[in-house]
């Protein structure tokens, strides 16, 4: 959807309140007062058969007497006549309603069926419906304030975030907050049940507003993973940072699957993936989000990660270098030249090392500050600075036009930390355009957004500048022919098509008797493993069902055999096809695991981790939608936390990294393929050493 569909919704020049009340102070009625407070200058019509005015206003008493057709309808009635309202409204050609009315799809099968009868009324009449169970919005540059939140009672000064909210009540917390702050709002709008317009359209909207330069979002749940990703592309494309807090963080979605990749693709985690794949920024809750918010709409993009840090305290200096460290986020060694510098300024007590500390002292010698953080901001090795004070009440006044002359004199990015700030430094700092945060870490957490943001940015314009130079070649990868099945696919068929697509997988060959096991031992050549196969046993492990290193044809018949005996015991009822020979691969490497799951909002996505029997104890993986590129997939590697053992490791040679990677993209362009047929695929364990990878097993699940 363009954009500019939702102008008439956002940016209405008539209005209708369906239900105004002339009380004013009242639910009905507060939306009315709003706009007339606030100036709307559009034309107004408040709608309620039971009067001839309100606010001074010609009350009219249905839609249909109205004198001209609006661009938006308040709706302010209770659930029962909402319905009957909007089929009025299609009558009239209103395209756009807001329902503020509880009682839907959030409160049981009633409201769920009442919800549908609306939706139904809506299409018939080609309105569109913003909510319903929502407070509204506040299109701040226009003065359309279409809500009865408490946020609207207080100053709505127009800014350069534009916030999208799918809660009311916290919403307006954080609009509160925002304000609180001096952070201006733009646009604050609440979804609410989102039965028909959701977050990604109207933040979408939003965001193409030449005077939004960050787009902030509170988000419960997400329906639309495809226009999330879009809305992602855009914002990035637009060059205007996305920062998002979505609750729900431990998994609450995540679903029982056949495969280690479904079991671990939890909502939040594939959230938390797709959201780096695109460039946005998550934040944990709203507080960090309006840091990153204030961070990102103030400062210019950094170069790099690395960090300089100007303090009047060593302690909290060390506190955020900590932080900063533990976020990725270089804290660099400062080069000879600059800590001469700092020293030819400095106190003799105070530290030239980064964190610098340069004491109070600065309030005798107001240039120790702003020289220091000059010197600082001008080491090749440092993209950014934070500094750091405290109280300073009297001093106020003179510590703004420092930072004043900082930042004229800078070419850097700073951000200032002003713990227990007097109320009058930290207003002029931000009339000034310089982020001011209330402490060491919340400063460091949206540095760190602030350099992830500028990282994205810089892959995507090399991405682009690749694919302009190098544009792609051959022919597009044709469907896969995928058997016309659900559930487990047999081993030798998984193989086969993975092999056929270019995913690296050790040949296999399936067995019916010992004696076929053991002439195909003598085919595929010594050594080799038998697996039991079974379409009721997906981890062969569970039940004794791996032999290894099988070296002539008399162990491959006893072990199929004791296979066969295994499988029966420890699971009766399972129907048996014989046993899977492979190649015994070489000893030494490392086990990853590589996974499709076919997540319910994002469709397939592509995990990769520490594999082998561990892989679910351990939960250290990556995940990122398909498909990803080269780039990607070795990013996804950095994120394992076990991502050193892929180096030298006491004498072992480092894992081919390039080809792991490779794995991981022909594995997410298998799953492109095969969408919308797979549902999950395993390759556990892939052997990844200094000569390659390739997975050593297959499970994969149609649907």
């Amino acid at each position: 959807m363009s954009s500019h569909d939702l102008v008439a919704l956002l940016e209405p020049r008539a209005i209708a309140v369906v239900g105004a009340s002339a009380e004013l102070t009242k639910l009905n009625g507060r939306p009315l007062k709003h706009l007339l407070d606030k100036g709307y200058p559009g034309r107004l019509y408040p709608i309620n058969p039971k009067y001839t005015t309100v606010a001074g206003l010609r009350c009219w008493p249905s839609v249909a007497d109205l004198p001209e057709r609006v661009d938006l309808a308040i709706v302010v009635l209770p659930a029962r006549d909402v319905v009957e309202a909007v089929r009025e409204l299609g009558r009239a050609g209103v395209p756009f309603a807001v329902v503020f009315s509880s009682g839907f799809g959030e409160t049981g099968d009633e409201g769920r069926q009442r919800e549908r009868d609306l939706l139904a009324a809506a299409a018939a009449g080609g309105v569109r419906i913003c909510g319903p169970n929502c407070l509204g919005f506040v299109n701040a540059f226009e003065r359309v304030t279409a809500t009865f939140s408490q946020y609207a009672e207080g100053p709505t000064p127009a800014g350069p975030v534009g916030f999208v909210t799918q809660s009311g009540a916290f919403g307006t917390a954080i609009a509160a907050l925002a304000r609180q702050r001096g952070i201006g709002l733009g646009y604050f709008v609440n979804t609410g049940n989102e039965a028909d317009i959701s977050f990604p359209e109207v933040m979408r909207h939003v965001i193409e507003d030449p005077r939004i330069r960050v787009g902030a979002g509170y988000v419960e749940g997400l329906r639309d993973g495809a226009g999330l990703v879009a809305l992602a592309g855009r914002a990035m494309a637009l060059g205007k940072p996305l920062v998002l807090t979505k609750v729900g963080r431990l998994g609450a979605g995540s679903r029982a699957a056949a495969s280690h990749t479904g079991s671990l693709a939890g909502e939040d985690r594939v959230f938390d993936a797709v959201l780096r794949q695109h460039g946005a920024i998550r934040a944990r809750n709203e507080e960090q989000m309006l840091d990153a918010v204030d961070v990102l709409a103030s400062c210019e993009l950094p170069a790099g990660s690395g960090l300089g840090i100007v303090t009047m305290s060593g302690g909290a200096g060390v506190l955020m270098a900590d932080r900063a460290e533990e976020l990725g986020l270089q804290v660099p060694v400062l080069a000879p030249h600059t800590r001469d510098a700092l020293l030819a300024v400095i106190p003799d007590f105070a530290s030239p090392q980064n964190p610098v500390d340069i004491t109070a002292q600065f309030l005798a010698r107001p240039a120790l500050l702003t020289e220091s953080v000059r010197i600082v901001l001008e080491d090749s090795q440092v993209h950014v600075g934070i500094v750091w004070l405290q109280l300073m009440h009297a001093a106020a006044d003179r510590i703004v036009g420092l930072f004043a002359q900082i930042r004229d004199t800078v070419s850097k990015p700073f951000v200032v930390v002003w713990v227990a700030a007097p109320e009058s430094g930290l207003r002029q700092l931000r009339e000034l355009g310089i982020a001011v945060l209330r402490g060491g870490e919340p400063a460091v957490d949206a540095v760190a957004g602030l350099v992830a943001y500028a990282g994205a940015r810089r892959r995507r314009d090399a991405e682009r500048a690749s694919s302009v130079a190098q544009p792609a070649a051959g022919p597009a990868p044709q469907p896969l022919r995928l058997p016309q099945a659900r559930g487990a696919v047999d081993t030798a068929t998984a193989v086969a098509l993975l092999r056929g697509a270019g995913v690296p997988v050790l040949p296999v060959c399936r067995a019916a008797d010992a004696q076929a096991a053991a002439d195909a031992a003598q085919a595929l050549g010594w050594p080799v493993v038998l697996k039991i196969e079974s379409p009721d046993i997906l981890h062969k492990t569970e039940v004794d069902g791996v032999r290894l290193d099988l070296r002539n044809a008399e162990a491959v018949r006893a072990a199929f055999g004791e296979l066969v005996a295994a499988a029966q015991e420890h699971r009766p009822s399972a129907r048996l096809d014989g046993v899977i020979v492979q190649p015994m691969a070489p000893g030494g490497g490392v086990e990853m695991v590589v996974g499709l799951q076919d997540d319910p909002v994002f469709g397939l996505v592509v995990m990769v981790g520490l594999g082998g029997v561990l892989v679910e104890v351990l939960r250290d993986v990556a995940f990122r939608r398909c498909p990803v590129a080269p780039d990607e997939a070795h990013r996804m590697l950095d994120e394992l936390r076990g991502v050193a053992l892929l180096g030298p490791v006491r004498g072992r040679a480092a894992v081919d990294r390039a080809a792991l990677a490779e794995l991981i993209v022909a594995v997410s362009l298998f799953g492109l393929a095969a969408t919308p047929c797979l549902a999950e695929l395993d390759l556990n364990p892939v052997r990844v050493d200094a000569q390659g990878a390739v997975a050593l097993d297959a499970m994969m699940v149609l649907r």
